[in-house]
């Protein structure tokens, strides 16, 4: 089998030959064609002419067409793409091993395809807007202030979304984490958060926007009578929200409870009064998930803030810590506060509407039954920030903490 780059460079000396003839002893087609198929000019700085291209390349099909495939991947495995009928085959020049030693210059990068960014043509569907795509569950470690002054690294998990034209295609969502990164050293905020939000918004050319930030804040509690302490752990999410250039500071915020049921209770001592019968009113794991609006121009409103809110509320927290003396303390602090989801609700919309730093909220309660099949719920809003005809229909299902 002949190599196949002599094979070329016998065939391009043969037609160089050719054009060397003089013009007296050549005949004026045979000059034309030639002239065309001039590969080797004597200036090899000037760009090739449009018929020397299609010269070369009818000359390179010719040859391609007369040897193997072996041969054509040989010499080059493009060439293979120039073929008709194998333009998307490069066979049997495949690597089958890692290029360790391959580094990307800027020149390479240009010729690789990004389809994200095309053209609207590439538009599957209906060119409609999207309100907001992105990444979700983007996970780094941030660093939070505590309201005592130190600091807290928690790993923080990240969605980031911007809105998309209609007209165009995609987003490239490594933006949206590489500009996260940019920002991980620095103590967060939500002036921090905000300029992450400008950062990436600019680099997406995109004109709504929005952050959010879930974390796990753990906040030493005592027990009710032993003295010993522990860890409760609060989910909380950090948002925020750019729409038709307006920007909104949210906190969620989830608050776990015991919820002793007050019928219960009463009909437990009816039958111990009337019947000497001992009877147990139920009671229940409970979850609030409290969100808040952020006034502008006024003080920092700590996580801890909230949690002494929610605390002062409905004072029955779930225990970390428990001796006897504290089960006994639980037993007695449920029943000296008795609640319906409906009393629940209140009780914690009575403790924002207190405090100036907090605008629109929302209280979400979901009292998960041991005496039904079924949970209760409530949900109270103040003002239009979280009204809404439509429940999400999974809402009171994420409401469970299970340990």
């Amino acid at each position: 089998m002949s190599d196949p780059t002599d094979a070329m460079a016998r065939i391009l000396t043969g037609i160089s030959g050719k054009l060397s003839q003089s013009p007296d002893t050549t005949a004026a087609g045979d000059q034309q064609g030639d002239a065309a198929l001039n590969l080797q000019t004597p200036n090899l700085d000037r760009d090739p002419t449009r018929a020397e291209a299609e010269a070369a390349l009818a000359l390179l099909r010719r040859w391609a067409g007369d040897v193997t495939a072996e041969e054509v991947a040989t010499l080059d495995p493009l060439v293979s793409r120039l073929i008709p009928g194998q333009e998307v085959s490069n066979y049997p020049a495949l690597a089958r091993a890692y290029p360790d030693a391959f580094e990307v210059d800027d020149a390479y990068k240009e010729t690789m395809p990004d389809l994200q960014n095309g053209p609207s043509s590439l538009i599957k569907g209906t060119k409609q807007q999207i309100q907001h795509v992105g990444i979700s569950n983007f996970r780094l470690p941030i660093r939070f202030h505590t309201r005592d002054g130190g600091d807290l690294t928690l790993e923080t998990s990240v969605t980031g979304t911007v809105s998309l034209d209609a007209e165009k295609k995609g987003i490239n969502m490594s933006r949206i984490m590489r500009t996260f990164y940019k920002h991980t050293e620095e103590t967060f905020s939500f002036d921090v958060i905000e300029r992450a939000l400008d950062a990436y918004k600019t680099d997406l050319e995109s004109f709504d926007a929005r952050i959010q930030m879930r974390l796990s804040f753990p906040m030493k509690v005592q027990s009710l009578r032993s003295g010993l302490t522990g860890y409760q752990y609060y989910d909380i999410a950090l948002e925020l929200v750019e729409q038709d250039n307006v920007r909104r500071k949210i906190v969620h915020f989830d608050y776990v409870y015991s919820s002793t049921c007050p019928c219960s209770l009463e009909l437990s001592e009816h039958a111990r009064q009337f019947r000497g019968q001992l009877a147990t009113p139920h009671s229940q794991r409970s979850v609030a998930r409290i969100s808040v609006q952020l006034e502008d121009g006024q003080s920092i409103l700590w996580f801890e803030d909230l949690i002494d809110m929610a605390r002062a509320a409905v004072p029955t927290e779930t225990q970390v810590m428990v001796k006897r003396e504290d089960e006994q303390a639980f037993a007695e602090l449920n029943a000296a506060n008795p609640i319906f989801v409906e009393d629940a609700a209140r009780l914690f919309c009575e403790q924002l509407l207190k405090d100036p730093r907090i605008g629109d909220f929302r209280v979400v309660a979901s009292h998960q039954e041991s005496l039904h099949s079924h949970d209760a719920v409530s949900v109270l809003t103040e003002g239009n920030t979280f009204a809404s005809d439509s429940i999400d229909p999974k809402m009171f299902a994420t409401l469970f903490h299970v340990g």
